[in-house]
């Protein structure tokens, strides 16, 4: 039983994996996280924090 319930759960998350593979479940992807001028990742809708690469939504 025990082994029943453990390969039901493996099987569960391996669904899992294979779904977030496909990226449609996570949303909309962000088109440039990083800063053309400077090259760092930039956080939120603001400008990065070099004073360039705002973004344009």
């Amino acid at each position: 039983m025990i082994v029943k319930i453990v390969l039901l759960f493996l099987l569960v998350i391996a669904v899992f994996a294979m779904m977030g593979k496909l990226h449609w479940l996570g949303g909309p992807r962000i088109a440039s996280p990083k800063c053309p001028a400077c090259g760092r990742f930039r956080i939120g809708k603001g400008p990065c924090a070099c004073g360039h690469g705002g973004r344009e939504r």
